[in-house]
């Protein structure tokens, strides 16, 4: 039986920060007066989008728009997006909040697609602080061996130490394979916008193990198995059977994947499921053992909290990333000859710092610090902001306040401070004759002269009223006249060896 839902939509921008739209059924959003959502702005197409309701929830899907649906100041492309509540969905330039929704249908079950038509050798239930107690003894009550006791020391050192998620799930994994002798092992966790699972880390014990003949791992787990286990809430010990061919992984059938014995176990904490921990042996190895399951349990209970913990630091993460972007949005709407140039300058830099092999702490830095190059232009009077026509010399002066006036509103978030030097130094030269600050060669931050290359590139082949964009290759000709004077040499030539990820400008690819 399908329950009702109802989203409720509010405006964020000035003219519809009052306004409110509920609806039940899906429905058009776009500039036409008979739409549910109208929305009076030349930057909104006639129709729009289309939020529609469906068994996973409310989504969200373009309609081919002249300037494009975002959401959480990301462009939506041919995919649709499912909306939860306090996303910021961007038509053109008019954006509105997900106030609520209410009585949200639930998504499929996995009751519903899990049978027990297999060949389960075994299954073990255990509450968290049960399977946490078991962590001292095997099945038979006797001490576990040093390695295993090991294994957990090692995973609560990982809990303790790592913050990233993925790093954190592949060193819990790749322990798990190495004491339990695995041929490959998988970790899939539940997401949050589609409630289904999805593939997070994956590893095999071929290099450690000369036993094992290389796997495919375009088979990573049994979803089959994956689904019932988290349906029931129960840690399955399978045996490969006659049946194997109808068990399917997300890409096949786990008989391709060579899978003999399997062991599922759920990832879980007191408050909720997380997704679930999949090892498999193949044909040349023993079978996993009800000790062997029962100490998957332990370690997948041992490990959860700290899984739940990185999840929601990633959660953080992208929330923050998400009102960095909404406040970079905000410049432009400000300036109506920019559109797009943040997302673009943003794909430019975080490709060129790849190119350029830069480390993870770097690409978090432009990742974040990127979208707010310009957030200074907030402060630039929007005579001179919007001025269709070149500025003047003193005009050309103010405007270059933007840099210590984005350096001083970035100053007061000390979660922001570590990205000051792009917002500050992104029009310094290498030669020593940028603003605001002169700065020469390696005194610039490395991050800002990433930056600045980009920001160069996008500003070379964009329109302005008073001139037309340059062609892509005169741009990239421009770049490379500017080594050694305007740009650090080293980035230019790493800019340079990139020329074919920008073949469809301002089309970006993703770093």
């Amino acid at each position: 039986m399908n329950k009702t839902s109802t989203i409720i939509l509010r405006g964020v921008n000035q003219n519809y920060n009052s306004i409110t739209w509920s609806f039940s059924e899906s429905t058009f959003v776009g500039r036409d007066k008979n739409l549910k959502v109208f929305l009076d702005d030349n930057s909104v197409s006639r129709k729009h989008a289309e939020i529609s309701l469906t068994k996973s929830g409310w989504q969200v899907c373009d309609l081919n728009s002249t300037n494009g649906t975002f959401i959480n100041g990301k462009k939506l492309s041919k995919e649709t997006f499912t909306l939860l509540p306090n996303d910021i969905v961007q038509f053109g330039e008019i954006a509105l909040k997900v106030e609520n929704i209410h009585d949200l249908p639930p998504t499929k079950s996995t009751e519903e697609a899990v049978t027990d038509d297999f060949n389960i050798e075994s299954v073990y239930t255990s509450n968290w602080d049960e399977s946490f107690k078991s962590l001292g003894v095997l099945g038979d009550r006797t001490p576990k061996a040093g390695e295993k006791i090991f294994a957990l020391l090692r995973a609560g050192h990982y809990l303790a130490n790592v913050e990233k998620q993925e790093e954190l799930l592949k060193n819990i994994l790749t322990d798990t394979v190495a004491v339990l002798d695995a041929q490959r092992g998988a970790i899939a966790l539940i997401s949050p916008t589609t409630n289904k699972l999805v593939l997070k880390a994956i590893e095999t014990g071929f290099e450690s193990n000369s036993k094992l003949k290389p796997i495919n791992l375009r088979i990573p787990y049994s979803d089959t198995i994956a689904q019932r286990c988290m349906a029931k809430g129960e840690s399955i010990l399978y045996k490969s059977s006659d049946d194997s061919k109808n068990i399917d992984g997300p890409t096949g059938s786990i008989s391709e994947g060579v899978m003999e014995s399997i062991l599922c176990v759920v990832l879980r904490t007191p408050r909720k499921k997380l997704g679930i921990l999949h090892l498999d042996r193949g044909p040349l190895q023993p079978n996993f053992t009800k000790d062997d399951l029962k100490l998957a349990d332990a370690l997948a209970s041992h490990v959860s909290s700290g899984i739940e913990c990185a999840m929601l630091l990633d959660k953080q993460r992208n929330l923050f990333l998400n009102t960095v972007t909404i406040l970079a949005q905000a410049v432009e709407l400000r300036d109506i000859y920019t559109g797009g140039h943040t997302n673009r300058v943003t794909a430019i830099a975080m490709l060129l710092a790849h190119e350029a092999k830069m480390n993870e702490d770097e690409l978090e830095k432009i990742r974040t610090g990127t979208p707010l190059h310009d957030i200074g232009k907030i402060g630039i009077d929007d005579a001179i902001l919007r001025k269709p026509s070149k500025l003047t010399p003193e005009e050309s002066e103010i405007m270059k306040q933007h840099t210590t006036k984005g350096a001083a509103i970035v100053m007061l978030v000390p979660d922001l401070i570590e990205i000051i030097p792009i917002v500050r130094s992104h029009h310094e030269r290498w030669d020593g004759k940028g603003y605001p600050d002169g700065l020469k060669g390696e005194k610039i931050p490395r991050i800002a002269r990433v930056v600045a290359i980009a920001d160069a590139m996008d500003a070379m082949v964009s329109d302005r009223p008073y001139r037309k964009g340059l062609p892509l290759e005169k741009a990239f000709e421009e770049i490379g006249k500017g080594r050694d004077t305007q740009f650090d040499p080293a980035l230019v030539d790493a800019f340079l060896n990139m020329r074919n990820l920008l073949d469809n400008y301002p089309e970006i690819p993703e770093a």
